[in-house]
């Protein structure tokens, strides 16, 4: 069967994002507070995200893979 649209005046379900969970990027160690790696492009702020394989920034496509 087609895909039916939606009626006038009646609107498409969306689903609930995942929020951000930035304070997970950051480590304190003793009196030291450190943060994952950031994208050597964008700058401080933006964290690569942590694959199996690579990390990945997801503004710019920048890619690190990481050894085995």
């Amino acid at each position: 069967m087609a895909d039916k649209k939606p009626v006038k005046g009646q609107s498409k379900q969306k689903k609930n994002k995942k929020p951000s969970e930035r304070w997970k990027k950051y480590k304190v160690q003793g009196d030291k507070v450190t943060a994952d790696k950031h994208c050597p492009k964008c700058g401080p702020g933006n964290f690569l995200g942590t694959h199996k394989d690579r990390l990945h920034c997801g503004t710019c496509g920048y890619t690190e893979f990481l050894k085995k």
